[in-house]
């Protein structure tokens, strides 16, 4: 009987020891989300607030005067709205070819029997320790006539060697007997891929497709140094030379009559980037939640070796 309650209490103790570090955990989950969701909350509060009265400080979660003044500043430009278009075309244009790429690139390097396949792995991950820098870069667009060209915003960027290894990592862990069985019926190279392996790879195509596209959606470098022609600049682009303009103007007062201007208007530079965080990050922000179901499994591609 002693030897049964021994073993009930020590049953109870770890119990208890669980369901302690089990609290632990939890809190510890919830304040790393406070610690993400609290500045983007300050971020959105801080857009529909006064500008003025946002410099004086104290706001948190919820505006103390509301407008919408800042953005409206930020669409008074009419260009922003051609540029959400070239952002939205250079997104989905070049998430859809830099997919077909990569796959293709990453079930090539997957056959066993590819010629030079060490070889080709090694050269391709070079690429991602050594680069040959902005200038060379510069020269070969414009050699390519990509310079000024909506292309520019596509074809450097259509493969990634980080997301060509994930590819391949998950390509290789596809049961060789699927392929073999498929060649065995007649399948051919283009029948596997778009067949067997494109279907099977619905996680690491989310993953992959969501990551490039972030990178489409944010870059505003590409607008800003390889495009002269501002009809052609991304919205990124747009609002960050939208808040240089706007840092400037606040810096640069040396009339009167700016000066009164300056003072009479409820938008600051602050307010105004934060308008422009706001504008920019929820239309891909609303893409997640159709891939969120593959995003989990894809994102472990890689992290564990069997």
């Amino acid at each position: 009987m002693k030897q049964i309650e021994v073993r009930r209490e020590n049953k109870i103790k770890r119990n208890a020891g669980e369901q302690i570090l089990q609290a632990i955990i939890y809190l510890i989950i919830i304040l790393l989300c406070l610690a993400i969701l609290l500045p983007c909350l300050n971020v959105l509060v801080l857009s529909f607030n006064d500008g003025k009265d946002a410099a004086r400080g104290g706001i948190w979660f919820w505006p103390r005067q509301l407008t919408l003044d800042n953005f409206r500043e930020v669409f008074k430009d009419g260009s922003i709205m051609g540029a959400y278009g070239i952002s939205i075309a250079r997104t989905v244009i070049g998430t859809f070819l830099s997919l077909i790429v990569t796959t293709l690139a990453g079930y090539a390097l997957k056959q066993k029997d590819l010629p030079g396949r060490t070889v080709l792995t090694m050269l391709i991950t070079f690429t991602m320790l050594f680069d040959g820098g902005m200038i060379p870069k510069y020269i070969q667009y414009k050699n390519l006539h990509l310079l000024n060209s909506f292309w520019v915003y596509v074809v450097p960027s259509l493969v990634s060697v980080t997301y060509l290894l994930m590819v391949r990592t998950f390509f290789e862990g596809i049961p060789d007997s699927l392929e073999e069985s498929a060649k065995l019926d007649g399948c051919g190279f283009f029948k596997i891929y778009t067949k067997i392996m494109m279907p099977l790879s619905k996680p690491v195509i989310a993953v992959v497709g969501l990551y490039t596209a972030v990178n489409h959606w944010n870059d505003w470098f590409s607008g800003a140094f390889y495009m002269s022609d501002t009809a052609k600049w991304p919205v990124q682009t747009v609002l960050q030379n939208m808040l240089t303009k706007a840092m400037n103007a606040q810096q640069n007062v040396e009339t009167v009559a700016q000066a009164l201007a300056q003072n009479a208007a409820t938008t600051t530079s602050d307010s105004l980037k934060m308008a422009a965080v706001v504008v920019t990050t929820v239309p891909i922000l609303c893409v997640y939640p159709f891939i969120q179901k593959y995003f989990a499994q894809g994102s472990m591609i890689g992290a564990v070796k069997e």
